[in-house]
């Protein structure tokens, strides 16, 4: 009995060893990641200083933020994770090789990434930014304890007007467990902290996701080569460098009868003409194959994933009109390898992981997209310590949620696990249900507000209207005279 006892303990302490390994492999690896991403967007001017103290401190918070950054592509990833741990387990279920691969791993993965994710906006952020602003206290000593002493106490300060609004909070909505709770901080204020982070980031995934998902098109649009129906490739270009060697020559020769403002107005027109001789290259170079198919496919490809989104969640409304399991909910035991979480098999289960991946993408672009956040958007070489630590703290909130977003609309039916599926709202019917409606017809309404002017668009360009003056209107031009002017270009 003993040698048993002995051995189960050895097997459980090899495998928690193992799982340490794996989870401390993985993170390294998105560390360094992260930590090349950042050295490409950061202003080295604010590392290469003549005071060492001003650059200490800002390499240390960039150690912050590098953290933040792979915790919140830990969160982008759980998910695809965890899903394709599942497929794999069921199709080599005794393989020696993927008995690594286990409940235990993926549990302990969840909540890791939900410590990191809270543990760095409640306290690795907040320092970083208190950080880079302390100069230290008046009559101090000047170095970096210093400022840690002024970073700690200002952190100290607002972690209690933060537990204070969070108990204002609670007192509003409960009151007697208010009251009986008031010394009660691990067990009651801090889960309703992070269920009030999980909601403002599931809220801000809301809005960012419709718009950005209309927003794929055109950025991808402007990444590929669109093909013309009507131009001559060749005229435009001798057009182009044409119109780039005149404006050229006025800015070699303006030095002495060009006024500062006209100066300016001819800089604008010279780059805007380059970008567009540039463009045009591009265009002449690309292959048949790359004008005439990449761009329809790649818009065909864009379509299918929007509609298979707003399909899959218009259905899960439908399911939770009639279907109680269909609420998303917390899971302890995630037992993988047992069954498919998708109906389609490892088909659908690719499927889910392409469209979970594809949200984010869509969130993120709707995000920097937006007027609010746009000036957050890093710049390579030319981003400013505190926009990047802003740019982490949003990651991360839409990272984090990603999980519950994802399993809120249905997307996928794996449970949340560990202290996800622990939010106070989750089990709120009415929130879920109208959750689900909003996101369907936010998505509906971008999706055919973008295709409407899209279309049009193209078709003034395709048929050269694009160069009327600005007084016609052209959302005014009828479509018999889209048609008659390209049947005479035709002709």
């Amino acid at each position: 009995m003993e040698i048993n006892d002995v051995s189960v303990r050895e097997q459980q302490f090899h495998e928690r060893v193992r799982e340490t390994l794996i989870c401390v492999l993985l993170f390294s690896c998105l560390y360094i990641v992260s930590y090349l991403i950042l050295t490409h967007f950061k202003k080295n001017a604010e590392f290469v200083t003549d005071d060492i103290e001003d650059a200490t401190v800002n390499k240390i918070s960039l150690w912050l933020c590098t953290f933040t950054l792979s915790v919140a592509v830990c969160a982008v990833l759980l998910l695809p994770i965890s899903i394709l741990s599942n497929e794999v387990l069921l199709t080599f279920p005794h393989s020696y090789y993927m008995q690594w691969l286990n409940g235990s791993l993926i549990h302990g993965l969840w909540n890791l990434v939900f410590l990191f994710s809270n543990l760095s906006l409640v306290f690795l952020m907040p320092f970083a930014y208190f950080f880079t602003e302390s100069e230290g206290f008046a009559g101090s000593k000047k170095g970096v304890m210093s400022r840690v002493y002024e970073t700690a106490v200002m952190l100290l300060f607002l972690s209690l007007l933060v537990l204070g609004m969070v108990w204002v909070a609670s007192a509003l909505l409960n009151h007697h467990t208010a009251r009986e709770s008031l010394y009660d901080l691990w067990e009651c204020y801090l889960p309703y902290l992070y269920s009030g982070i999980s909601l403002f980031g599931v809220l801000l995934l809301l809005l960012c996701t419709p718009f950005g998902l209309s927003r794929m098109f055109s950025i991808t649009g402007s990444l590929l080569v669109k093909p013309r129906l009507l131009e001559n490739v060749e005229e435009t270009m001798n057009c182009a460098v044409m119109e780039e060697a005149s404006l050229h020559r006025k800015l070699k020769n303006s030095a002495s009868c060009w006024v500062h403002v006209n100066m300016e107005a001819v800089k604008k027109q010279f780059l805007s003409v380059q970008a567009k001789r540039i463009a045009l290259e591009m265009r002449r170079r690309a292959s048949p194959w790359q004008r005439n198919l990449g761009y329809p496919l790649a818009m065909l490809l864009l379509l299918a994933l929007t509609v298979v989104c707003v399909l899959m969640v218009c259905f899960h409304i439908l399911e939770l009109l009639f279907d109680e399991t269909a609420m998303p909910r917390g899971m302890e035991d995630p037992r993988l390898g047992m069954a498919s979480f998708s109906m389609f098999g490892s088909l659908g289960a690719a499927v889910e992981v392409v469209l979970i991946l594809y949200l984010m993408v869509s969130s993120v672009v709707g995000f920097y997209s937006s007027p609010l956040f746009s000036s957050l958007l890093p710049r390579a070489q030319d981003t400013t310590l505190t926009q990047i630590i802003g740019n982490c703290v949003s990651l991360v909130v839409l990272s984090s949620a990603l999980p519950v977003f994802s399993r809120t609309l249905g997307i996928t039916r794996f449970d949340l696990l560990g202290d996800f599926g622990r939010y106070n709202w989750l089990g709120n019917f009415h929130i879920v249900f109208l959750y689900n409606v909003l996101f369907a017809g936010l998505t509906s309404a971008c999706l055919m507000n973008t295709l409407t002017w899209t279309v049009q668009r193209e078709l003034i360009r395709a048929f050269g209207l694009h160069k009327l003056p600005r007084t016609v209107s052209r959302s005014a031009i009828p479509f018999r005279l889209l048609v008659a002017s390209g049947l005479s270009k035709i002709q």
